[in-house]
């Protein structure tokens, strides 16, 4: 039951199966040095920072996007012509 939880866990937290596996493994060795588990977070961390930061720049792209006023018809819709042309962004939002 403790491996579950720990699993459940981890992956809540983003983890690969890999990591997982890796932090697993370095639990049958308590004797050694934290590092390798620190690394995997460390790791995991930064992959979330950098997620955030992506969505982010699509909140301020779509946030731009929506506010444009139009008078209710496709034909003047700002998100459809925002989306047919990437040159109507003001930022890179890959």
């Amino acid at each position: 039951m403790d491996r579950l939880t720990f699993i459940k866990h981890s992956r809540d937290l983003g983890l690969s199966i890999d990591a997982i596996r890796s932090l697993i493994e370095l639990s049958h060795h308590p004797d050694k040095p934290c590092a390798d588990a620190d690394r995997i977070a460390l790791e995991q961390l930064a992959s979330v920072r950098d997620k955030i930061a992506k969505l982010r720049k699509l909140e301020i792209e779509l946030e731009r996007i929506t506010s444009h006023q139009h008078n209710n018809h496709v034909r003047d819709c700002y998100v459809i012509r925002a989306l047919a042309s990437h040159d109507l962004c003001c930022s890179d939002h890959d």
